[in-house]
């Protein structure tokens, strides 16, 4: 495949549980091996920036080198849409999300975009903003697919668990929630692909990195494909594949959290 993006494009290189995915693929990958002293013991060597990280009051796993292999990687790039500084465009078609900067640059992040997320067009405007946030099925996700959601119709409380990972972005039209979401994710080898279901999902320590960067309120676009096409070009648009619906058993899920009450956000 040739890399558009290694010359002027990516001038400047980054610098410095269980799982269920939603708004739900897997990719069954949970880290629980301890060495004698009873740290972490991962077994690689972390890459910069996907590091281990202490997040409150949850220790996240570095994330696997083999799912950060070119372009994978949070990058700082040359900008060449059309978006305000400030603005966050969605590529669903390259698979990228750009926080776009004052100097004609932008922080481009590797995402992974469910069906519902194909839907998106047009502008939305991130309203709220959520640090570990709780999530529960849409009652359309109940209804089309009960054998994936039914047994989380009460919702997964905020913390690894939940499909929404470490932070979500929610966005409005006007003051209606679209119940489209910009969130983390435990489903590593969805980024850079398709899902059968969900919206627009990061590794957690990239949505960490986005929620930091980002104000309320943040004005969020979509590019068509012709734009995708016409901006990076037949390398990367169409980019990944999809992938197929997975069930988790519930025991994964609730072993190790509780329920939340009635209430909680709903997420696409």
């Amino acid at each position: 495949m040739r890399d558009y993006f290694s010359t002027r494009r990516s001038f400047l290189a980054f610098a410095g549980s269980a799982i269920l995915s939603s708004c739900t693929n897997t990719s069954g990958e949970v880290f629980t091996e301890t060495s004698g002293d009873g740290s972490r013991n991962y077994g690689f060597t972390p890459v910069e920036g996907y590091e281990a990280l202490q997040d409150n009051d949850y220790l996240l796993p570095p994330v696997p080198p083999r799912y950060l292999e070119w372009p994978n990687r949070r990058q700082l790039v040359y900008y060449e849409g059309r978006e305000a500084p400030g603005t966050i465009e969605i590529d669903p078609h390259a698979k990228f999300l750009y926080y776009i900067l004052s100097d004609g640059t932008a922080w481009r992040y590797p995402i992974a975009v469910g069906r519902a997320g194909l839907s998106m067009s047009g502008t939305t405007v991130v309203r709220q903003k959520k640090e570990w946030p709780g999530w529960q099925p849409t009652a359309n996700m109940l209804r089309t697919q009960p054998e994936v959601y039914g047994a989380f119709s009460s919702g997964v409380p905020g913390g690894l668990a939940s499909p929404l990972g470490a932070r979500a972005l929610y966005l409005y039209r006007g003051k209606r929630d679209t119940y489209f979401r910009i969130h983390g994710t435990n489903d590593l080898g969805s980024i850079g692909n398709s899902g059968s279901a969900g919206c627009i999902r990061l590794f957690n320590q990239d949505i960490i990195d986005l929620y930091d960067r980002v104000s309320v309120p943040t004005t969020v676009n979509v590019r068509t494909y012709e734009e995708s096409l016409r901006l990076v070009g037949p390398g990367y648009s169409p980019r990944g594949r999809e992938l197929p619906p997975t069930i988790v058993s519930p025991e994964t899920i609730y072993g190790a959290t509780a329920v939340l009450p009635v209430g909680i956000d709903i997420g696409s």
